[in-house]
């Protein structure tokens, strides 16, 4: 994780957002009234999903079990009835 403060992050947001995107290292900006994080989209996105599935009843348990299932346990795409 990087670390700036406010005052170097004004002076360097562009090369500091840049590689937040590129390399998915999160900013951590401090303030005198406290401090922020900057995520990538990408991170962001990945903690929500993940957020969800640890929040949803049974659905962690059910993704493992389906994980180790056997290929035979699924169909073909072109088979389901959308």
């Amino acid at each position: 994780m990087t670390n700036t403060n406010i005052t170097n992050f004004r002076k360097d947001i562009y090369k500091l957002l840049e590689n937040t995107i590129k390399y998915n290292e999160p900013i951590n900006v401090s303030t005198k009234n406290g401090n922020a994080i900057i995520l990538s989209e990408e991170d962001y996105n990945n903690l929500m999903e993940t957020l969800y599935i640890y929040s949803t009843p049974n659905l962690k348990e059910e993704l493992i079990k389906r994980k180790n299932s056997s290929d035979d346990d699924f169909v073909e795409e072109n088979e389901v009835d959308w």
